[in-house]
């Protein structure tokens, strides 16, 4: 049989809530030349009848053992066909005309190697806001301008096939560890970023100016909770950077401070949260002068830990511009 010309990965853990919705909007699609790898993690509601309940482009994968995402997403993508790989998890939401446009872009030029689209951030009722509202972002070599500022969302991207082989010949196996593979089961809150950086690094992007993907959020501020996390993440990513791209600190030397003050203010962020006041501000004293950020950091973290939440709303009220600064 003739391979498709796109593969949608789709991941499902106990899914069920939203699944129909994200698959009707799948099957909505103006282009139809596709393959859904639907990988279930071992759900224990209803999300396998659901997803088995469509046409024969939906191929159903079932792990007994729930695995972290970032292995079950290589599972997926081992079963792929097709030239393009486009992702939706289940409770996002994709417009009509998404895949056919991102495909032509694919399709006019060799060199990009990933295209997204702008993304729509929603709580299932109203939409809160769109990704690039203020600050397009960038087309081309864009590497450290996506390392600056992170734009794409994981439901938007599409991955040519080329691209994401690619990845496997940076290290080991793919999947297999720290230096190389496709997404790396190192990490956790990040593991969608370090693939997007290291087809950046090689390859051109693309994105459709125009929001046809819906993000859903269930409460912004758990993005906060994982402060921690991000912390040891983006520092792990600059030293696999490192070691994947010779001569990186000095052709990137300025990233290299963005993302040590990224990983420094993160860390602080989770320790204040912790109600660990000082060893917040000892995080951050590097970078104590670099800006309002960290002088308004310092002397919030005076308050108690429980200021936290607040903090936090404050954030996500400032305009997107402010947030994408705050975000440095």
């Amino acid at each position: 049989m003739q391979k498709p010309a796109v593969s949608v990965i789709m991941n499902c853990l106990n899914s069920a809530r939203h699944l129909r919705a994200a698959m009707d909007s799948l099957m909505s699609q103006t282009f139809t030349d596709f393959e859904v790898v639907f990988w279930d993690n071992g759900s224990t509601d209803q999300s396998p009848s659901i997803a088995q309940n469509y046409d024969a482009r939906v191929r159903y994968f079932r792990e007994e053992n729930t695995v972290p995402l970032g292995q079950a997403r290589n599972l997926a993508l081992a079963q792929a066909q097709g030239r393009y790989l486009a992702f939706l998890d289940c409770d996002d939401l994709w417009l009509p005309h998404k895949l056919e446009r991102q495909t032509a872009l694919m399709e006019a030029n060799p060199k990009v190697g990933l295209v997204c689209t702008d993304t729509e951030i929603f709580d299932g009722k109203r939409v809160l806001r769109r990704l690039f509202a203020q600050n397009p972002p960038v087309r081309g070599m864009a590497f450290a301008e996506l390392m600056e500022r992170q734009w794409i969302s994981m439901s938007s991207a599409m991955l040519r096939r080329e691209a994401l082989t690619a990845l496997s010949a940076e290290g080991i196996a793919p999947g297999q560890g720290l230096n190389g593979g496709w997404f790396d089961q190192s990490l956790n809150v990040c593991e969608e970023a370090d693939v997007f950086y290291r087809v950046a690094h090689d390859w051109e992007l693309d994105h459709v100016d125009a929001p046809l993907t819906r993000w859903r959020v269930h409460g912004e501020n758990t993005t906060f909770a994982k402060f921690g996390q991000f912390a040891d993440e983006t520092l792990r990513i600059l030293e696999k950077q490192r070691t994947l791209y010779p001569g990186y600190d000095g052709q990137y030397a300025d990233l290299v401070t963005l993302l040590t003050r990224r990983a420094a203010f993160q860390k602080a962020v989770a320790l204040w949260r912790d109600g660990h006041n000082a060893a917040a501000r000892e995080a951050v004293r590097p970078w104590r002068k670099e800006g309002g950020k960290y002088r308004l950091f310092w002397w919030a973290s005076y308050l108690p830990g429980s200021f936290f939440d607040m903090a936090a709303r404050l954030y996500f009220a400032l305009p997107p511009r402010w947030r994408s600064q705050a975000a440095k």
